[in-house]
């Protein structure tokens, strides 16, 4: 199982994400960067052997700056994979995230507009390439999809693998930041439910949880809070036989 970390950007720095409530992020405090520049964040990251990060590019998200400027940045001050989630709907913002040098492009739930969109993105870049984010909030699915969507998370996943998806983030937005352990009563049901790789975001506070994701049959985790508080190292990741 891959250990992916996390960077959120607002307001062109990286800030430390709790709960997804956005109004109340900080710019971040980390034991493995004295900055929270993206760029330098970054290059802590895959100076501790990281080979992919995950961005979430909060100020594209919301509409406030698309420049992706900070991705920018760290493709061409750095050597890290990334999938980046920068609120992409239609085809001209995903080719200008492949453009700047992004590996995987996100779809997040949150900011999808059109089912169509997920079919076509697929198609134009590849099925290895795309990876959607099943944006939740306690169990409950975020979207702006209209009411012809299915609101129900498992039963959208069904449509959207029907449309070519064989990646998805499960993400419950609720969890972030609080260490509380992620959702792996969801998580069972979802890897039961479908032939997909399985990639989870929000609540990781240990090790134990992290054996636990992979015992049950997680592709990857991403990982923030825990890797910034110290509370799990990268060299202990590799110790237990979790990948970077």
């Amino acid at each position: 199982m891959k250990i992916i970390p996390v960077l959120d950007i607002l307001n062109g720095f990286a800030v430390h994400a709790i709960r997804g409530l956005r109004k109340e992020y900080k710019p971040l405090k980390s034991v493995i960067s004295v900055s929270p520049d993206p760029l330098e964040v970054a290059r802590a990251f895959e100076n501790l052997g990281f080979t992919e990060l995950y961005i979430a590019d909060l100020d594209a998200i919301s509409g406030v700056d698309c420049s992706f400027s900070s991705i920018r940045k760290i493709v061409d001050g750095s050597n890290i994979r990334l999938m980046v989630d920068g609120g992409v709907s239609d085809i001209r913002r995903a080719r200008e995230l492949l453009q700047i040098g992004v590996s995987k492009i996100i779809v997040g739930t949150e900011t999808l507009t059109s089912m169509d969109f997920v079919e076509e993105v697929i198609r134009f870049l590849g099925r290895e390439r795309v990876l959607l984010s099943l944006d939740l909030r306690n169990g409950h699915l975020i979207t702006n999809l209209g009411s012809d969507v299915p609101t129900e998370p498992l039963s959208l996943l069904r449509r959207l693998c029907e449309m070519g998806l064989t990646q998805v983030i499960l993400l419950d937005l609720a969890r972030v930041g609080c260490g509380e352990g992620a959702d792996t009563a969801f998580l069972r049901h979802l890897l039961g439910d479908f032939d997909l790789k399985v990639y989870v975001g929000g609540g990781v506070g240990s090790c134990e949880d992290l054996l636990q994701l992979k015992e049950l049959g997680a592709t990857g985790v991403l990982l923030a809070t825990a890797l910034h508080s110290g509370v799990i190292r990268a060299g202990r990741l590799v110790e237990v036989g979790l990948e970077l």
